[in-house]
């Protein structure tokens, strides 16, 4: 639902956009980026360590990928957004953030899904410094509210059925098996970036 209304309402998604997604392994990220290559935008993806970005073009089919992991982070945006960046749909928030902002073409559209960098942050957030991009290129930023599409769910969840039974959309979930103690551990994988696509804490059986 993030993923969708994000990028189709929020983010205005058009054809031939290029659309970068940060957190792009998880699971709002994995959607998102489907959704808009299947809208026919060039995506592309950022991931941490080579693993995941594999997982993005490969079996995916983003268009390319970025480890923000490597010292080269930055070397590895510039080379992968010589067109800029139409949409820049964000999960992670924190320097990600502030350093896509650098990319955006005129008129670009920021969306705000999230700042995973940031939840378990014991100081301060740290916020873009590079907001006035959005201002020399007459771009915007917001946030999606899944709640406020509310009254549309049933049409996001039969157009998503669609693509996922025709195969055009993969549902990448990463399962833990396990019982309700486990939970915090489990919990503590989506900020160490442990976990591919959406993580599941399987209950195992008790008698």
């Amino acid at each position: 639902m993030t993923a969708y209304f994000g990028l189709l309402d929020v983010g205005r998604l058009a054809a031939g956009d290029v659309v970068l997604v940060s957190g792009a392994a998880g699971a709002v990220g994995s959607a998102a980026g489907q959704l808009a290559r299947i809208k026919g935008a060039h995506v592309i993806g950022i991931a941490g360590g080579p693993e995941k970005t594999r997982v993005l073009v490969d079996r995916l089919g983003f268009s390319a990928a970025i480890d923000y992991k490597r010292d080269d982070f930055l070397d590895q945006l510039r080379d992968r957004t010589p067109r800029y960046v139409d949409v820049f749909f964000d999960n992670v928030g924190g320097d990600i953030l502030n350093q896509a902002l650098t990319r955006l073409a005129r008129g670009a559209r920021v969306v705000i899904s999230g700042a995973i960098s940031q939840y378990d942050n014991a100081d301060a957030v740290v916020g873009p410094s590079n907001y006035l991009t959005l201002l020399y290129r007459s771009a915007s930023m917001a946030g999606v509210a899944v709640p406020a599409f509310a009254d549309r769910y049933p049409e996001a969840m039969a157009q998503m059925s669609r693509w996922l039974a025709d195969g055009q959309l993969t549902s990448v979930e990463d399962t833990v098996h396990g019982d309700i103690e486990t939970f915090p551990a489990t919990l503590r994988r989506l900020f160490t970036g442990k976990n591919t696509g959406k993580l599941v804490l399987e209950l195992e059986h008790q008698a």
